[in-house]
């Protein structure tokens, strides 16, 4: 297992990593609104979302893996009216690659987050 870790996201609020690879397969915990610093972003969910998916793209880069490479995603919301706004910014981010995904209602988040999101990556091979 390869622990994977960069500076250019959120350090782990807990006893976890931001990713972790076996296999050529890259698992990233769930990044919540957190910027760099650890300071989270008290936006409304469009601007959290878009904190999410930077923090998402620094942790796939520092495992050397892209969005292309993401083939699973989850998503928690504390509110499902936000689905549209999270599926906008969501959209962009991937262009016209299409993960798998799921979307989930949750009670509540870390830090009061609206949203999380983790992601499961595949290196290519060669």
């Amino acid at each position: 297992m390869r622990i994977i870790a960069t500076d250019k996201a959120p350090a782990a609020i807990g006893p976890y990593s931001q990713a972790v690879e076996v296999g050529g397969v890259v698992y990233t915990s769930g990044q919540i609104p957190l910027r760099p610093d650890g300071t989270l972003v008290q936006g409304d969910v469009e601007e959290q979302v878009k904190q999410v998916l930077a923090n998402l793209d620094a942790v796939l880069s520092a495992a050397g893996v892209g969005r292309t490479n993401v083939v699973k995603a989850t998503i928690f919301l504390t509110d499902l009216a936000d689905f549209d706004t999270v599926n906008e910014a969501y959209g962009a981010f991937f262009g016209d690659h299409r993960p798998a995904r799921s979307c989930v209602q949750v009670a509540a988040l870390p830090k009061g987050a609206k949203v999380e999101i983790e992601l499961v990556a595949v290196r290519p091979t060669t």
